[in-house]
């Protein structure tokens, strides 16, 4: 492992020595596909096998529930046990001492009617990503979460939470990013065929394309680019195992910083301040962790009854979801018998309305199914 950790160090100083222009395109592209490969063996093992290989560093046995998954992490000692505590009542060891939590302790907390499990993951170190101190357990739970949640001490220097940013981001999971639209289409035969169908202005052209696929030892293939993408983005794809996951910076222990320095930390995207020992600001944290995991409540009322106001099915949707997928998230074989919904709500026209299933639905709606005659 050392030897392949000696081969990155070379690749990355090669790079920082590299100016970066269009000339240098290629060569750049060349390393960076490199370094793609080297990382992924140094992650994986050898071979670069994916993370859910024997090889592979294996997560915390946490059974999923809820309705929808949120991983704390963050360095030791700052305060997700008592963050925990807090949201869900379930008791996680807080001490003065760093590396209290040892195992991924999960609670679950109940927010506009959604079962939402939060797990207390071990924190981390740098160097997590390589396997320290548990580092790649901690990092395989965080992607099986739907949002993860950065805690970081507000009394602590802001280079903490790039460290962390660059340990995910080691482990394969892009914050805050969404899928680049590329498709790439593997053949037997007839070499590659590159598309653009914008242009490229951060690096990428037909050559770059070519060597990248060379690294990986893929000789035939239909790319076709439909964003302005990155040589990173483009070996993310080729690659195929990255997560991307919404991600919240939760700037504990405010009471020690002053209101100048909460205006300074307040220029942030995508960030929250809270202190859980003294429960500051929970109700904005809990409407973030709503809004970012894109959930939408929908009440189902059975015919000639009143909604059921008190359990409503959550979805997960960035878009409104259709009549189809309420189906589904109720039960798979529903879609089969399904004849016509009833909806009332900020979506229908009237109330009620005659739906079909391709019908888009808007939070808070009720709806009532009505099943194929016979």
């Amino acid at each position: 492992m050392s030897n392949v950790q000696n081969q990155i160090d070379e690749i990355e100083a090669e790079m920082r020595r590299t100016q970066k222009n269009k000339a240098t395109n290629y060569h750049l592209g060349t390393l960076k596909a490199k370094l793609a490969k080297l990382r992924s063996e140094l992650v994986n093992g050898p071979g670069g096998k994916s993370a859910g290989s024997k090889d592979a560093g294996r997560g915390f046995d946490v059974t999923k529930s809820g309705d929808t998954r949120v991983g704390l992490v963050g360095f030791p000692s700052v305060g997700k046990s008592t963050l925990l505590t807090t949201l869900t009542g379930t008791r996680s060891e807080a001490a003065a001492y760093e590396f209290t939590t040892l195992t991924c302790i999960p609670g679950t907390m109940k927010y506009k009617g959604a079962r939402i499990q939060v797990l207390d993951l071990p924190g981390i170190i740098e160097g997590a990503a390589e396997g320290k101190g548990r580092g790649r357990q901690v990092i395989s739970t965080a992607r099986t979460c739907n949002l993860i949640l950065i805690v970081l001490d507000a009394g602590k220097p802001l280079t903490h939470k790039k460290i962390i940013e660059q340990e995910l981001f080691g482990f394969g999971i892009r914050i805050n990013q969404s899928p680049p639209n590329i498709k790439v289409v593997k053949k037997e035969n007839g070499g590659i065929d590159y598309q653009e169908m914008c242009p490229q202005t951060k690096g990428m052209n037909a050559d770059v394309c070519r060597v990248v696929l060379k690294e990986f030892k893929i000789s035939c293939a239909t790319i076709i680019l439909r964003e302005d993408v990155t040589v990173d983005q483009f070996i993310d794809v080729i690659e195929g195992n990255r997560s991307y996951i919404p991600v919240l910076y939760v700037f504990n222990k405010i009471d020690s910083l002053t209101i100048e320095e909460l205006d300074i930390l307040d220029q942030m995207p995508n960030y929250v301040p809270i202190s859980s020992q003294h429960e500051w600001n929970l109700e904005e944290l809990m409407e973030e962790i709503w809004s970012q995991c894109n959930m939408m409540r929908i009440y189902t009322k059975p015919k000639g009854q009143i909604p059921d106001y008190d359990e409503p099915v959550i979805l997960h949707s960035e878009g409104n979801p259709t009549v189809e997928e309420f189906c589904n998230r109720i039960h798979r074989s529903l879609i089969d018998s399904f004849s016509h919904a009833w909806v009332w709500g900020k979506s229908a026209k009237h109330q009620p309305q005659r739906c079909g299933k391709d019908h888009r639905l808007m939070d808070e709606d009720v709806v009532s199914l009505v099943k194929k005659a016979g």
